[in-house]
């Protein structure tokens, strides 16, 4: 136990056969959230039957489960409404993750057909899952009309310096796409397309609480993103919209289920979650557990941004609560929790650390991740 509370302070591991190597330090700085995390929460009950992974999303078990909220503008209720409606829904069983999203679009068009293109360059449908919500280790799906798959493995966040693994594979993914009208048809008006997903648990245990897939009660973080340009047709066919004074492209909107507050998915702590259930789609209502510790992470994570751009302002980490500044943020006062958090630091390391009277507590570390220890019984 003192081995793995070095290993963490230090930044060395990810996940069993992946070394991320020293912590990455970066001088520039962290752009924070302009919001507060949104709650999403979605309950996710087991199949009735069997699913066809075909893209329409047409057995008794998706007919008898609900539709998310509406996705919203990546950046959250201050920016405009999307042009199209974005939905999800989600069903478990033994073997598979299903998630199953529906589309509002009059122009389906695509153009890549390679698996692992950047597939973002296109509309697209996103997935992003964070088992054990520490923020590293997560996974990321993206498709395309076409139904051309782009998955990979992020050791990290970006910010955090990465890396994203492009040529890790979900094995057994099944993937199928349906479209209401008629793809790269500008001759027509369309009703938009649905995606359909299995994703095997047995690909998702690297990063899941002790590597297996979730046990009833259990909640992971996940959300979903949906990248839409603004098209025109040229000569027949679809391009992508320009800017009529620079010429430039026009850029593409974001569209999320849970808003991150910035044009940027991979701020994991800001995603929602999804919590399973032993009960058959159809059986009974159930609604999730809000997580109790929510406000207790997310003050920790604003410390976080605090400690990377003071490091990108000084050149390295505030050593103490006092030069940190952060006294007069109320928010951070959580009850129940110590107050002002423990702080260790050095000049290219640091730990801020809440705890009870317990003795439980709650951690975060220079490269972000976010973890939890208890006392030994």
């Amino acid at each position: 136990m003192f081995l793995k509370h070095i290993f963490r302070l230090l930044g060395l591991l990810a996940i069993p056969g992946i070394l991320a190597g020293w912590a990455f330090i970066s001088l520039e700085k962290v752009e924070e959230p302009k919001i507060h995390p949104v709650d999403r929460y979605y309950m996710c009950f087991r199949t009735s039957g069997p699913i066809n992974i075909d893209g329409r999303l047409n057995e008794d078990s998706w007919k008898k489960v609900y539709w998310s909220e509406d996705f919203m503008d990546i950046e959250g209720k201050s920016k405009p409404n999307p042009r199209y409606k974005t939905r999800v829904k989600m069903l478990w069983d033994d073997n598979y993750f299903y998630i199953g999203a529906e589309l509002e679009e009059p122009n389906v068009w695509a153009t890549l057909k390679e698996r692992d293109s950047i597939i973002y360059q296109d509309n697209d449908f996103e997935v992003f899952i964070d088992p054990d919500g520490d923020t590293h280790n997560y996974y990321e799906l993206e498709i395309n009309a076409f139904n051309t798959v782009w998955d990979l493995f992020l050791v990290k966040p970006y910010r955090d310096g990465g890396p994203a693994m492009n040529g890790w594979d979900i094995k057994g993914l099944k993937t199928a796409v349906s479209i209401e009208g008629t793809i790269n048809n500008p001759a027509d008006k369309d009703k938009g397309w649905s995606v359909e997903i299995a994703i095997p648990w047995e690909s998702l245990k690297d990063a899941a609480p002790f590597r297996k897939r979730p046990d009833p009660g259990d909640k992971w973080r996940i959300n979903f993103s949906r990248v839409e340009y603004h098209t025109v047709v040229e000569n027949g066919i679809y391009t992508k919209m320009k800017d009529p004074v620079s010429g430039q492209l026009l850029p593409e909107d974001n569209w999320t289920w849970a808003p991150q507050g910035i044009i940027n998915i991979h701020y994991p702590e800001m995603w929602g979650y999804v919590q399973f259930t032993a009960t058959e789609a159809g059986k009974a209502k159930e609604y999730c557990d809000e997580d109790p510790e929510a406000e207790l992470k997310w003050a920790l994570r604003r410390i976080y941004y605090k400690q990377r751009n003071f490091m990108a302002s000084k050149g390295r980490f505030a050593l103490n609560w006092e030069e940190l500044a952060m006294s007069r943020e109320k928010d951070l006062k959580i009850k129940g929790w110590s107050y002002p958090p423990a702080i260790q630091s050095t000049e290219s390391l640091f730990e801020a650390v809440y705890s009870n009277k317990s003795g439980v507590k709650w951690h975060i570390r220079q490269d972000g991740l976010i973890w939890k220890t208890e006392p030994m019984k």
